[in-house]
């Protein structure tokens, strides 16, 4: 009874790209403001309303997903966070760009209720404990490397191309959850 490392290194994943998203905003605001024709004040808003849809929509969100399928569930939050980095990549509109961030805030909260009950269903009952911390490992990483590494490709390379990277990457991040977790049905 070993931990299966990659299916709890792909949930580390979507805790990384799920804190990554809220908080890119916040090293490439001028920019940001400046191509979405707003001050850098609303342009923060993009950080607030994610974090606002994530800590209100937990438990309404839980409760209204507690008999999906937790594959299928957890696929379409980190699917959703895709779609709006694309957007966010692309778009040239304010309120285009916050309705996009609202529902990755969402999705983010989906993940968060998902993550802790993966890595125990995953792990042998002697190694939940391990399991569950290289799972929320993602956390303090997207805190120390990819924030600081989101901010510097931003300044390289502009920061659309930094929101459609973390698309990409969250593209990929679909396929390894798909290939390395298993499926457990939802609760009554």
């Amino acid at each position: 009874a070993k931990l299966p490392l990659s299916a709890l290194l792909a949930l580390a994943a979507a805790a990384f790209m799920a804190i990554l998203t809220e908080a890119l905003p916040a090293g490439v605001l001028p920019e940001m403001a400046h191509d979405l024709s707003v001050g850098e004040a609303a342009a923060g808003q993009t950080l607030t309303v994610y974090a606002l849809a994530t800590g209100l929509s937990a438990i309404p969100v839980s409760l209204a997903t507690a008999t999906w399928r937790r594959k299928r569930l957890l696929l379409l939050a980190v699917l959703t966070i895709t779609v709006a980095n694309a957007v966010t990549a692309l778009s040239s509109s304010y309120p285009l760009t916050m309705a996009f961030r609202l529902a990755a805030g969402v999705a983010a909260a989906v993940i968060w209720a998902e993550l802790v009950g993966y890595a125990r269903r995953l792990a042998p009952s002697r190694l939940v404990g391990r399991a569950i911390a290289i799972t929320m490992g993602g956390v303090p990483l997207a805190l120390s490397v990819g924030i600081p590494v989101g901010t510097f490709l931003g300044a390289a390379v502009g920061w659309r191309a930094t929101f459609g990277l973390t698309a990409l990457v969250s593209v990929l991040l679909l396929g390894w959850i798909t290939v390395s977790l298993p499926d457990h049905p939802g609760r009554r």
